[in-house]
């Protein structure tokens, strides 16, 4: 074998490689998430299959142990104001508590879900809420203007 031809065959060995490693990561970091409302349907089928799921944590259904790291709740369907308790999917999650957890937050939780039971989570996302931008009133936005114009 010549010297080019041990070239040749090294180069497409690395670039091999490198086009394995792109694609193993590309697949696995490209998860969907499904909602709630999509999930429910779907469930059974995707019974002992990683998952993520998107909802908000139901009111009352917080249980943290800071001492073993123990967190259950319900996820809940995005819909606001409504009380139906019964629709949602028990997550079980062990690990330190995300920043921003709390009742009635979005979050997206990645895990198995255990047929016809719980969700055991692996991570949990939290979404940030868009409600840190104060909203301007009227006398502000004109107040603003007004030292704009004089500028």
């Amino acid at each position: 074998m010549s010297g080019k031809s041990k070239f040749f065959i090294g180069v497409l060995l690395i670039v091999g490689a490198v086009a394995y490693l792109i694609y193993t990561g590309i697949r696995e970091t490209s998860t969907y998430y499904l909602t709630l409302e999509e999930f429910l349907p779907k469930r059974e089928a995707l019974a002992n299959e990683g998952v993520r799921v998107a909802g908000r944590v139901q009111a009352g259904s917080v249980r943290w142990d800071p001492k073993d790291l123990h967190l259950s709740f319900v996820l809940g369907p995005f819909t606001e104001g409504r009380g139906d308790q019964s629709v949602g999917v028990p997550v079980l999650y062990q690990g330190i508590l995300p920043d921003m957890f709390a009742e009635g937050r979005d979050v997206i939780v990645e895990g198995r879900y255990d047929a016809g039971s719980t969700l055991a989570a692996k991570t949990i996302m939290t979404s940030c809420p868009s409600k840190y931008e104060a909203k301007k009133s009227s006398q502000q936005s004109a107040v603003s203007s007004q030292q704009n114009t004089e500028r």
